[in-house]
């Protein structure tokens, strides 16, 4: 799934933050600060945080000087005074910066609670890491200009600041992406009907608890907020925890609700609320997130599938999967198609009853080694179990199939149909003295050949050997495919003999190798001949049969026939040549030592 863009903010968006922020502070310095000290409530840096974790990190400093002022102007006129207005500033921003620097770093996305990883990062950074420092410097600034117990101090900043941040920084987040507009488009109309009926329903039963029941049942909230979780997901878990803040804190701070029974000061009661919303948190965002995180997977796993088998349905090859022990466990309807065996027989066979006994060992170690090495891909060829197969030839690409944890728990086989293949190397073998692919010399009509003129230059005569290699022969095979190779191959022999034009013989050797026999020519006259075979080969591109050209190239190494030397000899002699040739960029002829 793609994350978010960041998003682009600009000088007049980052003055709208600062105004946003100090309208936040100055709320929360009005209604939550009591006997003079620290806010009990503070969402504001969620905001700044927020806006950073979702900016483009150019725009971070125009944020904290935005926000800065604003905290400043605040503290100034609602809160502990002017003399800490600027470090109180320093150390809001200071923790905002913290944690989105953090979560930047760690790889958090812009959905924080779109899985466990990244929500434990986030609250790592906010409460870990962030807020301790920032408690600490805040406990500092307080005690020194107003007096007061240190760790009481710290303890007030540090809690406000994180209930605050995991309220809150969830919540924006999804707000300033826009999955809240997302979901409300993608969503079903029930979809919809059933997040607002839920909310609603959550809503009513925390005015319940709160404000209707003489009774501690802070507990009767914790089952909607988990069905929440599981039902809307953490849009919905974070919007439930900020509905339970703001009815349940409100009612703590005017007296209300479950927690006046508690036999302590309304900063106390504030105080425990503050950590019966963090359980609430803790409780619920994390479900969600963890839920999110299987949905995303199912997702993945759904396109994956369906790629799959959409493949394995509609492709010209076999598909076949087994288990470790090699029990087939899906069969493709192609490869039903080339074993001739219904696919309910098949399932739950072993897949070695399928392969001719005398090539069952090469299948087994095959599917042996694919299982010890996962990452790679191994190949087997084979004849099918069945009496008419003197004709029929398989190839099986096996590869490992991994469980979460990385364990081979089975593998995947494409098989292939190579049996025309098969019958084409019979054929180029049985060929005595004729390529029957190109019609050139095969390799021992040619060596026959070579033999004859060493034994005419022994006598007085001359004549040189000439090899060929067609350059980046391979990529036609692979890009066009073995049909078109083939044609390049008929093409080209063809042009070397009307370029020849009987004054050499023309063989193949292998592949795109060949072997031109040039009698009764010296080193000078072959160097031009091989210069206009070079230009023949290049005047215009080979067709591929399929409506499309390809040209083609070719390095040569070339050798002058010696009397006293075997042809094993010359041939070597002409083979570094022709790697030469290749070594200096190919499309060149290079010259025997």
């Amino acid at each position: 799934m793609t994350r978010p863009a960041l998003r682009h903010i600009s000088l007049k968006m980052s003055v709208f933050t600062g105004l946003l922020y100090f309208a936040v502070a100055s709320l929360a310095l009005l209604t939550s600060r009591f006997e003079g000290g620290l806010a009990f409530i503070w969402g504001a840096n969620a905001l700044l945080m927020a806006e950073m974790m979702t900016a483009r990190m150019r725009a971070w400093p125009r944020l904290i000087l935005s926000c800065m002022i604003a905290s400043t102007i605040a503290t100034a006129l609602f809160g502990i005074g002017a003399m800490a207005a600027v470090p109180m500033a320093i150390l809001n921003v200071g923790e905002a910066l913290v944690v989105a620097y953090i979560c930047r770093r760690l790889g958090v996305g812009r959905q924080i609670a779109a899985s466990m990883r990244e929500l434990c990062i986030f609250i790592f950074a906010l409460a870990g890491v962030a807020n301790v420092l920032a408690g600490i410097g805040a406990g500092l600034v307080v005690s020194t200009l107003l007096g007061g117990d240190f760790p009481h101090i710290w303890l007030q900043w540090y809690s406000g600041h994180v209930l605050g941040g995991l309220i809150c920084t969830p919540l924006l987040l999804i707000l300033l992406q826009g999955e809240v507009s997302r979901w409300a488009r993608q969503a079903r109309p029930i979809e919809r009907l059933e997040a607002f009926g839920l909310l609603s329903a959550f809503a009513l039963c925390a005015w319940w608890i709160f404000y209707r029941v003489d009774y501690p049942m802070l507990f009767a909230s914790l089952l909607p907020l988990v069905l929440i979780a599981f039902r809307t997901g953490y849009a919905g878990s974070a919007a439930a925890i900020v509905i339970l803040a703001l009815i349940g804190g409100t009612a703590t701070m005017t007296g209300h609700g479950p927690l006046r029974l508690v036999a302590a000061s309304i900063p106390e009661r504030i105080q425990f609320f503050q950590f019966y919303l963090a359980l609430s948190f803790l409780l619920s965002v994390p479900v969600a997130a963890e839920l999110n995180s299987r949905r995303r997977l199912i997702r993945m796993l759904r396109d994956s599938e369906a790629r799959y088998r959409a493949f394995a349905e509609h492709s010209g090859d076999g598909v076949v999967n087994l288990s470790i022990d090699g029990i087939i466990q899906y069969v493709s309807p192609s490869a039903v198609d080339q074993i001739g065996i219904d696919a309910d027989r098949l399932l739950g066979q072993p897949a070695v009853d399928l392969i001719d006994p005398e090539y069952r060992p090469f299948a087994i170690v095959t599917h042996r080694r694919a299982l010890a090495h996962p990452g790679e891909a191994h190949a087997v060829e084979f004849r099918p179990n069945r009496p008419d197969n003197d004709f029929d030839w398989y190839e099986m690409l096996v590869r490992a199939v991994l469980d979460e944890q990385g364990r081979a728990i089975g593998v995947i086989s494409t098989v292939r149909d190579i049996s025309r293949h098969k019958a084409r190397q019979r054929a180029l073998h049985q060929a005595a003295a004729q390529d029957a692919l190109t019609g050139a010399d095969s390799r021992r009509a040619l060596q026959e050949k070579l033999d004859d003129q060493i034994a005419r230059v022994a006598a007085g005569g001359q004549a040189c050997l000439l090899l060929i290699d067609i350059d980046h022969f391979k990529s036609v095979n692979d890009r066009h495919g073995h049909a078109a190779g083939d044609r390049v191959l008929v093409g080209f022999v063809e042009r070397l003999r009307q370029a020849l034009r009987g004054t050499g013989s023309v063989g193949r050797l292998g592949g795109e190798e060949f072997a031109v026999l040039l009698p009764d020519v010296d080193l000078e006259r072959a160097e031009r001949i091989c210069e206009h075979l070079r230009t023949r080969v290049g005047v215009r591109p080979f067709p591929l049969g399929n409506g499309e050209d390809i040209a083609i190239t070719f390095s040569a190494g070339l050798v002058e026939l010696d009397g006293s030397a075997s042809a094993a000899t010359l041939m070597e002699a002409a083979d570094k040549a022709l790697y030469a040739a290749k070594g200096s960029g190919r499309n060149c002829l290079r010259f025997a030592a």
